[in-house]
């Protein structure tokens, strides 16, 4: 459900990642008041959110005050979706991936070791619906079960820090989804690759589910840097 509150976030957030709105601007409950046509309560409450997010901070002499980049909360699950929605996204998309690539296959080997029978099962039944609605090119049903998996191993590698992740990894595979930077049929290979880290953690068999994974992510990383030149 669309609220004034968020209304406005969604409309300000974008401005002030995509720089329209660069660090050191100042703005005032008033400036967001008229320019969004909500009241000074709204205003208050959206400068909240944004000062939880790092990117303004409100000083009672100096106003409201756009922050550089350095002071975001660049893991809140709203700026990662404004900045995925910017001019910035294919560098952000590099940037995830290789936080992917680091983080991801260590946490499907440790998954391999700690994971419940209950998520042993479970991943081997997302890896099995990703191939049905992979093959059958149903990118919407494909991206619930990728996220749910992706989801699971994180949770299941009993790392706190890991699992905490888990909203960064979701924003990045939806973001991909949204900006059509998905093959309209996931590829068959993307496809037999979780499906060995599945059962490679239903087995117990952490070096096996390292590897896919690691695979996994190889192959997403090359995607995104290819789509800025850089490494």
């Amino acid at each position: 459900m669309v609220t004034l509150h968020s209304g406005v976030l969604d409309s300000l957030g974008p401005r002030i990642v995509d720089g329209v709105l660069p660090a050191g601007s100042v703005i005032t409950l008033e400036w967001l008041g008229h320019e969004f046509g909500v009241s000074r309560t709204i205003a208050r409450e959206v400068v909240q959110v944004l000062v939880s997010m790092g990117l303004v901070e409100s000083r009672r002499r100096t106003g409201i005050r756009v922050l550089p980049e350095q002071e975001w909360d660049v893991f809140d699950p709203a700026v990662l979706r404004w900045r995925l929605a910017g001019a910035s996204r294919a560098d952000l998309l590099r940037q995830l991936s290789q936080l992917r690539a680091v983080v991801e296959p260590s946490a499907a080997a440790l998954a391999a070791r700690h994971a419940t029978e209950a998520q042993r099962t479970t991943v081997v039944d997302l890896a099995t619906a990703m191939e049905d609605t992979g093959a059958r090119g149903d990118l919407a049903a494909f991206l619930e079960h990728d996220v749910a998996f992706h989801r699971l191993l994180l949770e299941a590698s009993g790392n706190v820090m890991f699992a905490g992740l888990c909203d960064v990894v979701e924003e990045v595979l939806r973001g991909r989804t949204d900006h059509q930077l998905m093959p309209p049929e996931p590829k068959p290979e993307a496809r037999r690759l979780h499906a060995m880290v599945a059962d490679a953690v239903a087995q117990a068999r952490p070096d096996l589910a390292e590897a896919a994974m690691t695979a996994i992510c190889t192959e997403v990383l090359t995607e995104m840097t290819s789509l800025t030149g850089r490494d």
